[in-house]
């Protein structure tokens, strides 16, 4: 029996594709969904306004589409049976008429997927012109499919309700519309975030929108089948109850009524069942984004006490923040199934709860934002919460919608708005609670294994005698810890020259200490080198200004660096700001300063006292200018200690005022990078693969001038796509794409460098080349950007290295420049004296005691960018408008350096799973018309061969059975 009805249904569903075949209906049903799908690809969605690499456009307008197009397919399904009177032939069959319904349902299936296939171009271009996530792909493909599927569904149930085909085209349109509406935004904003979230989960819309972010969540899919199960069924019932006889009920019929609502109900509630459940979904996007990363369970696994998770989300919200809060909870959800027993997640709306509110306003200062919100009617201010607080102990921290959404400007009115990357948020968050937490116990628990403090000092006859007494600080001071450390920090003071010079020896070659000087021409030469070790890795003890609390600092510093969990602090260098008419110069990397604050303690460092302060983990030096000697020597002598020294310099950098102009940077860094075999080059790299520069172009129409805003082609903006990205290093191994401005060609000399392990970080293309004009500005022409001639031979150019390793001191054969000459102070006293000065012996200038470290260990790290503006706030607001939205990649790879260099790689690897903007490769106006053609000639072409096999496979049936089978 079984056998018969699956013959049937294949019966069923050849004859339905023949006919929808040997007519226009197919075709004209191919055509419309292609050319509709192709137009607002490219054209309703503006998809290279967008400069995005996804195919997000395709599935914008599908379910819209999908409505009309499916209620045009089964129109005629049943209302012409029932008009031309076959109808009563199918009732009248043996075979059951599930088979017949699941027959004309699997033929529009197949018209559904050959529909689809035609739209497959679209994302096969997008990958040629841009690095494209395939998850999201086909995820919207499945999405598509099952949203398809339900309202075939819907629609050949109505055909079997009416004869009139018009008839049945608007009710099956108007009932998918029903189910489309009543998830959207247009029904939700009338309602709370409760009532809001189950109108989202009745809605087709809003489910396909969640599958289409790369998430197949087993619910969405459960939720489309049981749409086309209830339907289906209620199609095959309404056919079964043609055949009865109304006069009287039979068992029969109480039977059918009975199964039918057991199965509607079953459908129900399985929906209600894995409402539920958060858990059963498959994350397809690259490098699932949508889920806990391994880095967030590890944090997670550190928690010794409850963590509490608490959102603050107001049940009336702004229409675009709304569809966030189900996302956040969701992803709190997860976050409270991976800690277990460790995370509390409470979800609580504070306008319905006046003590909750008040202890967010009071204890967390926690605020609710007005927000406008207007339509056509009127416009109201409506306060509302979207917060997210993370506490451990007595440590919080709280995040606001600010923290969590991205904003991108749209060529409609209303913006982009989503999720801008939660889980690093949140993750960041729990961190910096959780170390916060563990630094107020003891700072030995956050070091994994053992601490040697090794003391190198002279005999006390040696010692200057401010040194004498700091001997007696530091042996205090270090013994307080020692007994703090559970047997886990060990201690020792070495004499080294006690013993003929072996130690002194010892340490000269192993960690390129020196003897120390009290002045220039002092011939008393002695040691004071404190030193702590662990793993063969050493950070040297600064001598400040000889006391015991900065001793104690330094110390608590340079064990922190060994430390798990600790802020660390990033000492960040820039040259002086523009001038203000407000007071002092306004920094040009306050967006940079902002961004790793976020994690890091960024403070401004001053080189100019020859030292870089003991409390910084790394050196960062963006676009510096004018270094002297002293700060040089400040940026050598870090290196030498084992620290990573980051420079975003070059010879040449961009000015701007009426114009662009090309001026010249002297960092102070050239002779002492090139010590260390790194040269960079005068001129610029210019790359045809670049990114866009949006300039204001004047056009006359008539007599009208108008000024609009055009993306000029810019070789100067050099687009470094995953080929020109180092795959090892994971600074860039996980980046997209990064725009490098005015950046230089760097060379590497191999022998200065000699065993130090150099890595390139990042190249310009084959096809790139270097210009030594001076003139930048682009250039525009009638029909936009002009094309630039190469000079010289293209090559790819090196824009960014690694050097890891043993470095020699720049200061190794030459005095220092901190010492100053024995009879200075005695000179100044006399100068003073002559001017009539009282000498000011309360403010007699310590005495300096220094050397020089000649050689670095093994951890040093030196990272050269060679740009001094790619992370210039006016650069990066440039390239952020040409974008839509704000370009965070140039501070996502400064992160991703700093976090390498500290080798925390924990958030590192989270950052790289937030949703990067996968540009476009660059091209001219004539490319993009090019390939906008080029898919509807490929989606012609399909239709051509979908007709073409038709008519070979229809040839072959008639020639076999020398007609066509009908059922």
């Amino acid at each position: 029996m079984l056998l018969n009805s699956l013959v049937v249904v294949r019966r069923v569903a050849s004859k339905e594709i023949t006919l929808f075949f040997s007519s226009p209906v197919a075709y004209l049903f191919l055509a419309v969904f292609s050319a509709v799908s192709l137009f607002v690809f490219f054209w309703g969605e503006s998809f290279f306004a967008r400069n995005i690499a996804d195919v997000r456009p395709l599935f914008e307008w599908m379910p819209i589409l999908l409505i009309f197009l499916c209620s045009t397919l089964t129109m005629r399904l049943w209302s012409e049976e029932r008009r031309t009177g076959t109808l009563e032939h199918v009732l009248t069959q043996p075979a059951p008429l599930w088979a017949f319904v699941v027959g004309k349902f699997l033929g529009c299936i197949a018209l559904l997927v050959i529909a689809l296939l035609i739209t497959f171009p679209l994302p096969i271009t997008v990958a040629f012109l841009g690095e494209l996530d395939w998850g999201p792909v086909w995820s919207g493909y499945l999405a598509a499919f099952f949203l398809g599927a339900a309202y075939l569904s819907i629609g050949l149930f109505v055909s079997s309700r009416s004869n009139n085909q018009i008839v049945s085209l608007i009710i099956a349109a108007a009932v998918c519309g029903l189910f489309y509406l009543v998830g959207s935004p247009l029904i939700t904003n009338f309602f709370g975030n409760v009532v809001g979230e189950v109108l989202r989960m009745l809605g087709t819309g809003s489910r396909f929108d969640s599958i289409t972010r790369g998430v197949i969540d087993i619910r969405d899919l459960y939720y489309y089948l049981s749409i086309v199960a209830v339907f289906l069924l209620l199609n095959t019932y309404v056919l079964e109850r043609e055949r009865w006889t109304l006069a009287a009920k039979t068992p029969h019929h109480k039977k059918w009524q009975v199964v039918s609502a057991l199965l509607v109900l079953n459908a129900i509630g399985g929906n209600l069942w894995l409402g539920q459940m958060n858990t059963l979904r498959v994350d397809t996007t690259e490098g699932r984004q949508y889920s806990v990363s391994d880095a967030t369970r590890n944090y997670l696994s550190q928690l010794q006490e409850p963590l509490l998770l608490r959102g603050y989300f107001s049940s009336k919200t702004h229409p675009l923040l709304a569809p966030l809060v189900p996302q956040v909870r969701d992803l709190l959800r997860e976050y409270e199934i991976a800690g277990e027993n460790s995370v509390v997640l409470e979800v609580i709306d504070p306008l319905v709860n006046p003590e909750l509110e008040e202890e967010a306003n009071q204890l967390y200062g926690i605020e609710p934002v007005p927000f406008q919100v207007a339509d056509r009617y009127q416009s109201s201010i409506v306060s509302s919460y979207f917060n997210v607080l993370v506490q451990y102990g007595d440590e919080y921290e709280v995040l606001g919608f600010r923290d969590l959404i991205d904003v991108k400007a749209t060529g409609d009115a209303v913006p982009d708005v989503r999720l801008r990357n939660p889980e690093h948020d949140l993750t960041r968050a729990i961190k910096k609670v959780l170390t916060s937490y563990q630094a107020g116990g003891n700072l030995f628990t956050t070091v994994k294994g053992n601490l040697a403090f090794s003391a190198y000092i002279s005999s006390d006859e040696q010692l200057p005698a401010g040194l004498q007494a700091y001997r007696n600080v530091v042996e205090d001071v270090v013994s307080r810890y020692q007994q703090q450390s559970d047997g886990r920090f060990a201690v020792k003071f070495v004499d080294p020259q006690a013993d003929g010079g072996v130690q002194a020896q010892r340490l000269a070659e192993v960690y390129g200490l020196q003897p120390m000087a009290a002045s220039l021409f002092s011939n008393n030469r002695f040691y004071f080198h404190l030193l702590l070790e662990k793993d063969g890795q050493a950070v040297q003890i600064p001598l400040d200004d000889l006391t015991d609390a900065t001793f104690e600092r330094n110390l608590k510093a340079g064990i922190k660096r060994f430390a798990g969990g600790f802020t660390k602090t990033v000492a960040m260098v820039t040259a002086p700001g523009a001038p203000s008419p407000y007071g002092a110069p306004r920094s040009e990397y306050s967006q940079l300063e902002g961004f790793l604050s976020g994690e890091l303690n960024v403070v401004s460092e001053d080189l100019s006292d020859g030292a870089v302060s003991a409390l910084a983990d790394v050196l960062l030096l963006a676009g510096p200018e004018g270094l002297d000697e002293k700060s040089l020597f400040a940026v050598d002598q870090f290196l030498m200690q084992g620290g990573t020294v980051i420079a975003s310099t070059s010879p040449k950098t961009a000015r701007f005022s009426q114009r662009i102009d090309l001026a010249d940077r002297n960092s102070g860094l050239e002779d002492w990078l090139q010590h260390h075999g790194i040269s960079i080059g005068e001129g610029l790299v210019m790359d045809p693969q670049n990114a866009a520069f949006p300039a204001p172009v004047t056009r006359q129409v008539g007599n009208m001038q108008l000024q609009e805003m055009r993306m000029l082609n810019y070789p100067y903006f050099v687009d470094i796509r995953r080929n020109g990205l180092s795959a090892e290093n994971p600074i860039t191994s996980e980046l997209p794409q990064i725009t490098m401005a005015w950046a230089s060609p760097i060379s590497v000399d191999s022998e200065k460098n000699g065993d130090r392990t150099v890595t390139t970080l990042m190249q310009s293309s084959a096809k790139s080349w270097v210009s030594d004009s001076i003139d930048i500005m682009p250039k525009v022409g009638s029909g936009g950007g002009v094309a630039y001639t190469a000079e010289g031979e293209p090559a790819r150019q090196t824009l960014a290295v690694i050097a890891e390793g043993k470095f020699d001191s720049f200061f190794a054969d030459k005095d220092s420049p901190l010492l100053e000459p024995a009879g200075d102070n005695a000179l100044d006293a006399a100068v003073k004296e002559a001017n009539g000065e009282a000498p000011a012996d309360d403010e007699e200038k310590p005495p300096v005691f220094t050397g020089t470290i000649k050689h670095s260990p093994q951890s040093a790290r030196l990272v050269i960018f060679a740009s001094n503006d790619f992370l210039r706030d006016p650069v990066v607001q440039m390239m952020s408008s040409a974008n839509g939205n704000v370009s965070l990649a140039p501070y996502e790879l400064m992160a991703n350096t700093i976090d390498w260099s500290l080798e925390d790689t924990a958030l590192m690897q989270i950052r790289s799973r937030g949703q990067f903007n996968r540009t476009l490769s660059p091209m001219q106006s004539s490319s993009r018309l090019f390939w906008e053609y080029l898919n509807y000639a490929l989606a012609a072409l399909a239709l051509g061969i979908v007709a073409f096999i038709y008519s070979r496979v229809s040839a072959a049936r008639q020639a076999r059975h020398g007609k066509l089978v009908s059922v």
